[in-house]
């Protein structure tokens, strides 16, 4: 079954994200992706911050767990 993404992309600047949404990318995969830029992986576990921003639209992702 195919499952549509509702959340539209890069709507916000920030976004927390958990263990459980690993790896991340952005877009996320709940995001729609047909008005959007490339999907890049972002090592936000490897950041000494836990933080990593995306070079296409700068959406800062924040690991909290």
């Amino acid at each position: 079954m195919t499952t549509t993404a509702t959340a539209p992309a890069n709507a916000e600047k920030r976004y927390t994200v958990h263990r459980a949404d690993l790896p991340l990318s952005c877009p996320t995969p709940e995001m729609a992706l047909w008005n959007s830029h490339p999907r890049v992986y972002l090592p936000v576990e490897d950041a000494p911050d836990h933080q990593a921003q995306c070079p296409y639209c700068g959406a800062i992702y924040r690991l909290v767990d």
